[in-house]
């Protein structure tokens, strides 16, 4: 049973903070990915929980043992590298074998256990060629099973799934979560693609400039974004974000921008700006005025995805995505009205960025989901 805990780790290059004091608990089992964009921190973060880096400040705890300072080989944690890192000389076999060999393990040991984890992955065939002879996903799996042979406590993979086209990437992914399910043994994948993290994970950490946006299910992570980065980093195409006016309204609270009316619950509230969240596949068309969520405007552009259409509407000079099955029924230049339901309406402090909650005769408050 591996349990891995990042206690408030830090990374500074420099002047510059690539990681800002990360705090995860990874229970055992689990298919944790880290999602964002380049540069957000996700690979300097796996590399400190594999060893190839030192954090600045904080602590990596593995099994109630503070490996912080360990070496990569002495936490027995595999990684599995973007590039796949196959000895090019060596046949599919050796390279299975190659980190057993250099732990002295005995040859008899060595083919049984390359030639199981070969039978698991489908490379059973494969063992005599070289990599330069393989397929990308070939390799992949070749570069998976150098890792599985160790048994070790955890996986590690750096974006491995970058280097396949578009069909091999899906078959690949079904391949991993199988993989997952049947080892039951920790994973922690590092992308930047949000398909790979929504079909893979059990859980999601979204990283944004070193900080840590948000961790749940990916669920969670879509259907209660808990900032303007989640909302609109998670979903293609992402969340309408709409700069709105929060008021009061004959004992209503109200938002209302340029052909938008939305009503909240009743009470008092202030004047407040806020962002406005929906989600392109909440709004529907509508011929009725008396819904609570009511956005006005003009098509733009609609565009065929074969069963889906998006149609992009001007509303008070913003512009609003519409995605639905095909046909939507909407035409270029046609004015009309959309809706949505009030509780896939989402309010975000222009400010902080974070998500807003009507707290019942009070205020917003600002939405704190369970990030540890």
């Amino acid at each position: 049973m591996t349990r891995i805990y990042l206690d408030q780790v830090r990374q500074e290059f420099g002047n510059t903070v690539a990681l800002e004091n990360i705090s995860i608990d990874i229970p055992h089992g689990e298919f944790l990915v880290l999602l964002g964009p380049s540069g957000c921190g996700k690979s300097t973060l796996l590399r400190i929980i594999a060893g190839l880096l030192s954090p600045t400040s904080g602590r990596v705890i593995v099994d109630s043992e503070d490996v912080t300072a360990l070496p990569p080989g002495k936490r027995d944690i595999a990684m599995v590298f973007q590039s796949y890192a196959l000895y090019p000389h060596l046949s599919v076999a050796k390279n299975l074998g190659f980190g057993l060999q250099v732990r002295r393990f005995s040859k008899e040991d060595i083919s049984t256990w390359t030639t199981a984890v070969a039978e698991q992955l489908g490379l059973d065939k494969l063992l005599h060629r070289r990599p330069k002879e393989l397929s990308g996903g070939q390799r992949q799996r070749v570069a998976l099973g150098r890792a599985m042979v160790r048994n070790p406590k955890a996986f590690l993979m750096d974006e491995p799934l970058s280097n396949l086209d578009a069909q091999l990437r899906t078959a690949t992914r079904l391949e991993l979560s199988e993989l997952h399910r049947n080892l039951k043994t920790t994973f922690i994948y590092v992308t930047h693609d949000q398909v790979e993290a929504m079909t893979m994970a059990t859980r999601i950490a979204v990283m944004n400039n070193g900080r840590l946006e948000q961790l749940g299910t990916p669920t969670e992570v879509y259907d209660e974004p808990a900032t303007t980065f989640v909302a609109s980093f998670i979903g293609a195409p992402p969340m309408n974000l709409l700069p709105a006016t929060a008021l009061s309204i004959a004992d209503t609270v109200r938002v209302l921008a340029n052909g938008v009316d939305v009503t909240i619950a009743e009470g008092a509230l202030e004047e407040t700006p806020v962002l406005l969240g929906v989600r392109p596949e909440h709004l529907k068309r509508t011929e009725d005025g008396n819904h609570r969520a009511l956005f006005s405007g003009t098509v733009i552009a609609v565009e065929n995805l074969g069963s889906e259409e998006i149609a992009f509407c001007d509303i008070g000079g913003q512009q609003v995505a519409v995605r639905g099955p095909r046909p939507l029924g909407m035409v270029v230049g046609e004015t009309l009205t959309l809706t949505a339901p009030r509780e896939r309406i989402y309010l975000f402090d222009p400010v902080s960025t974070r998500r807003l909650v009507w707290a019942r005769d009070a205020d917003f408050v600002e939405y704190t989901p369970i990030t540890q």
